[in-house]
């Protein structure tokens, strides 16, 4: 059984139902807090709005109910700028969203699809890819503070100094010999662009305006490159080839800067993303060391802890 991606059948509806988290629920929940304990009202003050119970039936589908609470727990999963559309039309849209969903899962039961094998093994991965984001995000959120990822800048940014970058455009070709050609041609007064463009067998940079690679970092670069774009002073090329494991490359570069050490503010979502990720690891690496594992070859055969592959960690160069 071949399985359709229904996102898409419920997509207008998803989108209008993002802002009922806080047009119906967030209302709802406004009228609790409001609500006196003592039931006495204040002179002058608007009257208080009833408590809305979270399990008030909004609709039912051949008995089958939903809930206030169903539709938060959808609102609140819908993207957050979705919610400046007029909140008098949400509600019902959400609705009729869950309506739909309810509708289509009574029709798949009556056919029976829950016991198809592909859809329970479906279902089962479903179930377990939920158990396992919410182990991750149980170990992972407690830790992923402001102060987590304050201590993080202050290690990583705050003392550093300012970086430098280049602008830099190459010429690359499989020979030195052609290089080296090149390099005359340029000496000649040849234009670096217009050799890019019918020379390089970088494409990507030749086609983007004559082997332009715009601005980088030294370690954005594989290091033989790197370390000749920046010893080059800006409007000059290299007088000699500069071997890569790509080939042989002319460079010239355009300009040099400083860059300033970003602001904690500036890099906040960059540094959270990267807490994540670490704490995710060693998340893994917890759960994966309380147990026993036994890896097998192709061949049925055990692996030997010695022969597993280890992932490399290096980052990736242009």
């Amino acid at each position: 059984m071949r399985f359709l991606n229904t996102g898409s059948l419920f997509v207008a509806s998803a989108l209008l139902a993002s802002t009922t988290f806080s047009a119906f629920g967030g209302a709802a929940a406004h009228a609790a807090d409001a609500t006196p304990a003592t039931g006495s009202q204040p002179a002058g003050a608007p009257p208080a709005q009833p408590t809305v119970d979270p399990n008030s039936v909004v609709a039912t589908v051949n008995g089958e109910k939903v809930t206030l609470n169903d539709i938060r727990k959808s609102a609140a999963n819908m993207p957050p700028q979705l919610r400046q559309l007029p909140q008098n039309m949400i509600f019902p849209m959400l609705v009729n969203q869950a309506v739909d969903q309810k509708a289509i899962q009574i029709a798949a039961h009556k056919d029976n699809l829950q016991n198809d094998p592909e859809v329970k093994a479906a279902m089962e991965n479903a179930a377990n890819t939920a158990l396992q984001n919410a182990w991750l995000s149980k170990q992972v959120m407690p830790q992923l503070t402001d102060a987590a990822i304050h201590d993080y800048y202050e290690k990583n940014y705050a003392n550093k100094k300012p970086e430098k970058e280049v602008h830099a455009r190459h010429i690359l070709v499989k020979t030195e010999a052609e290089a080296q050609d090149i390099i005359k041609k340029l000496k000649s007064g040849a234009n670096f662009g217009t050799l890019a463009e019918s020379l390089s067998t970088d494409k990507g940079s030749a086609k983007n305006n004559g082997g332009d690679l715009g601005w980088f970092k030294k370690g954005d670069m594989v290091p033989a490159f790197a370390d000749a774009a920046f010893a080059m002073k800006p409007g000059t090329y290299s007088d000699k080839p500069v071997k890569s494991q790509f080939g042989f490359h002319v460079i010239q570069v355009l300009a040099d800067r400083e860059v300033p050490v970003p602001k904690e503010d500036e890099v906040k979502d960059q540094i959270r993303q990267k807490l994540i990720q670490q704490d995710v690891r060693a998340a893994v690496d917890k759960a994966t060391s309380s147990v026993k594992i036994v890896r097998f070859g192709p061949d049925g055969k055990p692996i030997p802890d010695a022969a597993q592959p280890v992932a490399a960690g290096a980052p990736a160069k242009k």
